[in-house]
């Protein structure tokens, strides 16, 4: 250990050809840099350094100790490295919870993450009700919805937009609305959220203005957004959801958008963890794995 300790020193003096320089880049005085030399030079038993009040130059044994000591160098600076990226490979158990509606879109996401860290145990617990982070030992929560003023990070993953669908079999019996007003002689589906209250529908009045709530009686309303969508493709009336949630219904077709000219931007998709949760690795794992993918998603 003592002959490795003036190593270092020693490559960094080699380099510079200068003690001083030395000193400055491993952050010690130029006093402990000679001494941690001299301390080598006696340890392998040759002189290393030539040493004038004006250059520093090496000797013959100095220049071919200096081309073993930059590999072992390389190879300890490597070492680490290596000793490094495993610690901070994620890892452990990762705990995520999530709103129903939001289980489609994170769910795949959160497999591929696994797959990708095999070391890492993924827990996802989807509820709509809001979790105690510290009791319940949660590492991220995913919200949709304006944040309150919190104790906790938050990371911005999506912006959404509201959209309103018919299937065609529906609209060809009721006709295709042109304007939100229009809905009042529509049959609307309602979300229900978990206080009971039916989902408000929201409309820009102008295409480009600003966002407006829109007040229609729900002829039905349920509590789970697939089941809301559908109801929709099989006639039923109208529903409004939010854009990450069309599906294969909407690409083949069952479903079709309309009311697009007004439709208005929807809540944003937040991650929020602990402070200082957000810098450990698997926690900063899914962070940047979301916000890749589903920001990639996002129309642009």
């Amino acid at each position: 250990m003592d002959l490795f300790a003036g190593v270092i020193p020693f490559v960094h003096v080699a380099e510079e050809r200068s003690f001083r320089k030395a000193a400055a880049r491993l952050g010690v005085t130029t006093a402990a840099v000679s001494k941690a030399v001299r301390k080598l030079e006696e340890d392998v038993g040759a002189r290393l350094l030539e040493r004038t009040s004006r250059q520093v130059a090496l000797t013959s044994e100095g220049e071919a100790f200096l081309e073993r000591a930059r590999e072992a160098v390389a190879q300890m600076k490597a070492a680490r490295e290596t000793v490094s990226q495993a610690q901070r490979a994620p890892k452990g158990p990762l705990t995520v919870t999530l709103p129903y509606i939001l289980g489609p879109v994170v769910l795949p996401p959160l497999a591929r993450l696994q797959t990708r860290y095999p070391q890492l145990t993924v827990h996802a617990r989807l509820s709509d009700r809001f979790s105690r982070m510290v009791d319940e030992n949660i590492d991220v929560a995913l919200r949709v919805g304006v944040l309150e003023d919190s104790s906790l990070v938050a990371r911005r993953l999506l912006s959404t937009r509201w959209v309103t669908l018919g299937s065609p079999a529906y609209l060809a019996r009721h006709g295709t609305p042109v304007r939100p007003a229009e809905l009042e002689r529509h049959v609307c589906l309602k979300f229900v959220d978990p206080r009971g209250l039916s989902r408000t529908w929201t409309f820009r009045r102008e295409p480009g203005g600003a966002a407006e709530p829109l007040r229609t009686a729900p002829a039905m309303d349920v509590d789970h957004g697939p089941a809301l969508l559908e109801l929709a493709a099989a006639g039923a009336g109208l529903c409004q959801v939010l854009d990450f949630m069309l599906d294969a219904r909407v690409r083949e077709g069952r479903l079709v958008e309309v009311l697009a000219d007004h439709a208005a931007e929807g809540p944003p998709v937040h991650a929020l963890c602990l402070p200082g949760r957000q810098s450990v690795p698997r926690v900063r794992a899914l962070l940047r794995l979301l916000s890749d993918e589903l920001r990639a998603g996002e129309p642009t």
